[in-house]
């Protein structure tokens, strides 16, 4: 990774994780992705944007396998959703081979441009929801 993209990774991501984040999950109307930390073993909440269709919630990582998230789901996949105030179990799979940037275009519009501007390794995820 170069220096300037290391650079603003570093920046964006200690932004969101002490302020964005800790603001977004007081919020009932966020979507929240709930991992298990890999070396913890403790859930990990993360405010997310994406979509649901069907069984399937869909989003799309800024900075892929380098996403904690990302990281604690390739540990193990199995995770919880929280949309709408309700919170759905399920299964995620990063797709590498999805278009991510086509993507982003069938998820919502304000997330899907913070994501295109602060990203710099995108990835998808998709999430088999089990009810």
């Amino acid at each position: 990774m170069s220096r300037s993209r290391e650079l603003k990774f570093r920046a964006v991501t200690s932004f969101q994780r002490h302020v964005v984040n800790p603001l977004a999950r007081q919020s009932r109307s966020q979507t929240l992705l709930e991992t298990t930390g890999r070396t913890s073993g403790l859930p990990r909440r993360t405010p997310v944007g994406g979509s649901r269709v069907g069984q399937e919630f869909w989003l799309v990582s800024e900075y892929g396998e380098k996403s904690q998230y990302v990281r604690n789901i390739q540990a193990d996949p199995r995770v919880r959703v929280r949309i709408k105030g309700q919170w759905h179990t399920g299964t995620a799979h990063p797709l590498p081979e999805d278009d991510a940037r086509a993507r982003l275009k069938r998820l919502p519009r304000y997330n899907s441009a913070v994501v295109r501007a602060l990203g710099t390794n995108l990835l998808t995820v998709r999430v088999d929801l089990a009810d």
